[in-house]
C-alpha cells in the first residue's frame, strides 16, 4: 500500500486503478478495508479499527484518496467535500487521445446521471434534473498519440471529468463508457488524481497531497517525466 500522508487524524493513500473505496455489489474487497488492516497491525490496535469516507474516486481511477481516523476529522472533511469548500481543491491528471481544440479552457456542461446504466448524460443548456457542471483543463504535455492535460475541478459531479471531455470530443484513454475506441492494457483509464489540497480538519493547517503516477504503466512514467 502507498501511504501518502497520515497522522493521527487523517490518512491518504495512493488508489490503484481497479480499487474499490468502499464495499459494493462486486463483494472485492475495497480499500478503506484495506486500510483498517493497516492500521490495526501498525499501531497493534485491539477491536474494531475506525476509519471515515470522506470522499470517493471512481475504480478505475487513481490517485489520491483521503481517509478520516478519528470521528471529529470526518465530520469536518465531509464538510468540505459536500460544500466544495475553498479550503479544498483537487487537481487531475488525464491522458486523452484526440488534440483538445484549445490549450486552456473552462467547461459549463449539465449533467443528468442515468442510475440504470451508471452513466452520465452531458447536456449545453439546463435540463430538467441536471446539475451545471464546471472544470477548467489546460494541455502539460504530449506524447506522439497522446496529450496529458491537467484538470480543475469546481464542482464535484458523478463522473464529471469523463464526461465532460467526452462531450467535446476528446474522451480520456481506455474509458470505453465514454467513447474512447480501445480498452487500456492493464485496466482502468487514464484518469489520476493527481493532487489534493486542503485545511487539516483538526490542526488548521495546510496540507497538499500530490500521488505519483501508477508505476505500472509507462505511458503515464514518459509523460510525467516530460514535465
Amino acid at each position: 500500500m502507498d501511504i501518502l500522508f497520515e497522522d493521527n487524524h487523517i490518512i491518504a493513500v495512493n488508489k490503484k486503478c481497479g480499487d474499490i473505496v468502499q464495499g459494493d455489489k462486486s463483494g472485492d474487497e475495497p480499500l478503506s478495508e484495506k486500510v483498517k488492516a493497516y492500521i490495526k497491525e501498525k499501531y497493534n490496535k485491539p477491536g474494531d479499527v475506525f476509519l471515515g469516507v470522506p470522499h470517493r474516486i471512481d475504480r478505475p481511477v487513481s490517485g489520491v484518496i483521503v481517509f478520516a481516523k478519528t470521528s471529529k476529522a470526518l465530520t469536518r472533511l465531509s464538510l468540505m467535500f459536500q460544500q466544495k469548500d475553498k479550503e479544498i481543491s483537487k487537481i487531475y491528471w488525464a491522458i486523452v487521445q484526440n488534440c483538445p481544440r484549445l490549450e486552456e479552457e473552462t467547461l459549463t456542461h449539465y449533467l443528468l446521471k442515468n442510475e440504470e446504466k451508471n452513466k452520465t448524460n452531458v447536456f449545453d443548456k439546463l435540463k430538467h434534473g441536471a446539475k451545471e457542471a464546471t472544470l477548467e483543463y489546460k494541455l502539460l504535455t504530449r506524447s506522439q498519440k497522446y496529450f496529458m492535460l491537467e484538470v480543475k475541478l469546481h464542482t464535484g459531479r458523478h463522473h464529471q471529468i469523463r464526461a465532460q471531455l467526452a462531450k467535446i470530443g476528446i474522451p480520456i484513454r481506455g474509458d470505453l463508457k465514454y467513447g474512447a475506441p480501445r480498452s487500456k492494457t492493464g485496466g482502468g483509464i487514464g484518469l489520476h488524481a493527481r493532487e489534493i489540497s486542503f485545511i487539516h480538519p483538526v490542526k488548521q493547517e495546510p496540507i497538499r497531497i500530490v500521488a505519483p503516477v501508477p508505476k505500472n504503466d509507462n505511458l503515464w512514467k514518459d509523460l510525467a517525466n516530460q514535465l
